[in-house]
């Protein structure tokens, strides 16, 4: 089983950046997909960015050139890092990692805010 710690969220004003860390426990030689999924106001979660093990990297349209997610395998933590937020972009952001993206397990959630 993986635990999943994630950090990092808050309130940031339109065009702002932050950084959201995810740092894996336990049996994390089974994880072969890590990934940020953002649910807003109980919608489903989707899937925002994603990394594999082999570092391959996958983004939702909605944040293609403005996210990048990366992976420290030393530390085993992923991390989000997210420039010129925009409202929209406010959500409970989850980390994720399993075999595929959506599976496996699931952090807590963390809060992004994004509001002047």
């Amino acid at each position: 089983q993986v635990r999943l710690v994630e950090s990092g969220g808050g309130l940031v004003q339109p065009g702002g950046s932050l950084r959201l860390s995810c740092a894996a426990s336990g049996n994390v030689f089974s994880i072969r997909a890590m990934g940020w999924f953002r649910q807003i106001s109980g919608n489903s979660r989707l899937l925002v960015a994603g990394i594999t093990s082999g570092g391959d990297t996958n983004y939702a349209d909605s944040v293609n050139g403005r996210f990048t997610v990366s992976r420290d395998n030393a530390k085993n933590t992923m991390y989000l890092q997210m420039n010129n937020l925009k409202p929209e972009d406010t959500a409970v952001y989850y980390c994720n990692a399993g075999a595929i993206w959506g599976q496996g397990s699931w952090g807590q959630g963390t809060q992004v805010t994004v509001s002047s």
